[in-house]
């Protein structure tokens, strides 16, 4: 388990109001995941991870109770980035935290439909 970042508990409040911890942590099993689902995303795009959770651009509503879906688009090089976070909250075992599910790089249109086909629930002004 690594521990990325801590995350701003009241921004994440509109995922779920009881979030427990602010620490924000990987594992290895996911790390592996992400090598294997999205071939270098992980090794050229790691060090984005904590900017992604400290600024997204959108979070959006996930298909599981207490995760979030970021969207987070890098205007300097024009990547844009798909992340699944899981928080750490009462309903979950004491020793979990907020969790990196999955991250990886996305293109223009799996941007556009995600922000159209899901329920947003922050936009960053």
């Amino acid at each position: 388990m690594i521990k990325i970042c801590d995350l701003n508990i009241a921004l994440y409040q509109c995922v779920s109001p009881d979030i427990r911890t602010s620490e924000v942590i990987i594992t290895e099993e996911r790390i592996k995941h992400i090598q294997e689902h999205h071939p270098d995303d992980y090794e050229k795009y790691c060090s984005y991870i904590p900017l992604i959770i400290a600024d997204p651009d959108y979070i959006v509503e996930a298909n599981k109770a207490n995760t979030a879906v970021l969207l987070k688009e890098f205007t300097e090089n024009g990547e844009k980035f798909k992340l699944i976070l899981r928080l750490k909250t009462p309903d979950v075992p004491k020793e979990y935290k907020n969790s990196v599910i999955s991250f990886w790089c996305i293109g223009k249109t799996t941007w556009e439909k995600t922000i159209h086909n899901k329920k947003i629930l922050y936009k960053r002004e």
